[in-house]
């Protein structure tokens, strides 16, 4: 469907350009998990904490743009911090 009047046009441009926004952030949310999920895998306690430690600062920078909301974020680093947890104790 095409706009018919000039503020729904620019709504549509603006809609847009934050889809691309919110998709960069999410993406790089997710990318910093999945880095941190190999950290667990990999067993070293340096990497694991550094790799969290990305991980949740790129959720709070998420939150922070209003990407995300502050609950999902809460509970995605407290999942995190979980799993980080018991590599920690080890050694």
């Amino acid at each position: 469907m095409v706009p018919n009047k000039k503020s729904a046009e620019k709504r549509v441009l603006i809609a847009e350009k934050n889809r691309l926004y919110n998709r960069y952030w999410k993406t790089r949310c997710k990318t910093a998990a999945k880095n941190f999920l190999t950290a667990v895998a990999g067993d070293d306690k340096d990497v694991i904490s550094k790799r969290l430690n990305e991980a949740q600062s790129a959720l709070d920078k998420a939150v922070t743009k209003g990407v995300i909301h502050r609950n999902t974020a809460a509970r995605r680093k407290s999942k995190m911090a979980a799993l980080a947890s018991p590599a920690a104790k080890t050694e």
